[in-house]
Formats: structure tokens, C-alpha cells, sequence
């Protein structure tokens, strides 16, 4: 197995913690993609993804699957280890949605706020700009980390009482919004004491 990816980067850090969390780094070769010179724009890497992004995961059968969720839901049935998708059907639902908030709210608002509203990766790549879309997904992020701060004062975790996937993306998403200069309002204060717990999980502090 192979993962395309670029160390660091938020969605490639997703893939990276799911599999520490289950124990597997060591069980697939990372192939590093070099972004900022356009390598996942090219037609060679389009082959494997067409959607031009890092990660992409390629199993030794020559398939390759893109997107977070789809890769991290193969690495969970794939290895042994903390379960981060849910093991029954309401767990499953739950981890879902709140995957799906996560990414949707909070990372991806982070992404088009980053791309947008500020110089990004740098003129060769953001070759389209909308400075205020950005200001307005930025305000996304903000509403987003206020909703998961809510969440989080009746559960310990984001989809109930296990940590999963959607703890995973959160977790990056907040990450990619310290890199942005988005800081976690003060007054959140159960966001950032899970944030502080999920710091110290073993896959994420090694």
C-alpha cells in the first residue's frame, strides 16, 4: 500500500493520525508529492486521482482511492485498532454527520478562507482568488467552532463517547486554522480542552 501525500498539509495529517491510530504506519510507504511545483496538477498524478489533491491511497491491486473519508473508512476495516467509524449502525450515522460538519464547516472553511483571503500557497498555484468568499468562510469557521464547543459540553467526543474519524478531522481542521491565523475564540472552553486531550492520544503526541 501507498499513500500519496504531502507531510504536514491537513488532509494528508487526517489520513496519517487514523493510521497511528490503528497502529499501521509502518504498514504502508508514503510517497511524498511535491504540491508546491504543481506535481498533483500533472497529468501522471491525475491518473491516480483526478481530483488533483493529496491524500490518495493506492492498495497493492493497483486501486486507488481519494478522499479522506473513503480512505479512512478502508483503513478502519483494514486494520485492527481503535474503531473510527462507528461499530453499529447509530455510531456509524453519528460519525458521519459529524465528519461531515467537521470538514465541512470547519477544515474546508479554513481551506477556501486560506486560498482566498490570503496569498495561500502563492501565485503560481491560487490562480483564482475571491478575497470575499474567503472573509465569508472564515466567519464559517468561526460559527463552526462555536457549534463544536456546544457539542462537546454533553459529550466527550464529537460523535459520542469514542474518539473517531470526525475528532480526527476536527482536530486537523483546527490545525489548518492556527496555520491561517483563525485563533479559537477565548470564550470556547470545552473546544480547547478536547483539543488539549486529543493532543496527548499517543498517535498524536508521537
Amino acid at each position: 500500500m501507498k499513500i500519496y501525500d504531502v507531510e504536514g498539509f491537513p488532509n494528508p495529517a487526517r489520513i496519517r493520525i487514523a493510521l497511528a491510530e490503528k497502529n499501521a504506519k509502518d504498514k504502508v510507504e508514503f510517497v511524498a508529492v511535491d504540491v508546491m511545483n504543481g506535481e498533483h496538477r500533472s497529468e501522471a498524478f491525475k491518473t491516480k486521482n483526478p481530483d488533483a489533491v493529496v491524500p490518495c491511497l493506492e492498495l497493492d491491486d493497483g486501486t486507488f482511492i481519494s478522499q479522506c473519508t473513503a480512505i479512512t473508512e478502508y483503513i478502519d476495516a483494514a486494520f485492527e485498532g481503535q474503531n473510527l467509524t462507528g461499530t453499529n449502525a447509530k455510531e456509524r450515522g453519528l460519525v458521519h454527520m459529524m465528519n461531515r460538519r467537521a470538514e465541512a464547516g470547519l477544515l474546508d472553511a479554513v481551506g477556501d478562507y486560506f486560498h482566498h483571503a490570503t496569498p495561500g500557497l502563492g501565485p503560481d498555484l491560487e490562480t483564482y482568488q475571491n478575497k470575499e468568499w474567503g472573509e465569508k468562510r472564515r466567519e464559517v469557521a468561526l460559527s463552526t467552532m462555536a457549534y463544536l464547543n456546544d457539542i462537546l459540553a454533553k459529550t466527550p467526543f464529537l460523535a459520542g463517547n469514542n474518539f473517531s474519524m470526525a475528532d480526527i478531522t476536527a482536530f486537523a481542521g483546527l490545525g489548518f486554522a492556527d496555520f491561517a491565523k483563525i485563533e479559537i475564540p477565548s470564550n470556547l472552553t470545552n473546544l480547547a480542552a478536547w483539543r488539549e486531550k486529543v493532543a496527548a492520544r499517543p498517535s498524536l503526541a508521537s
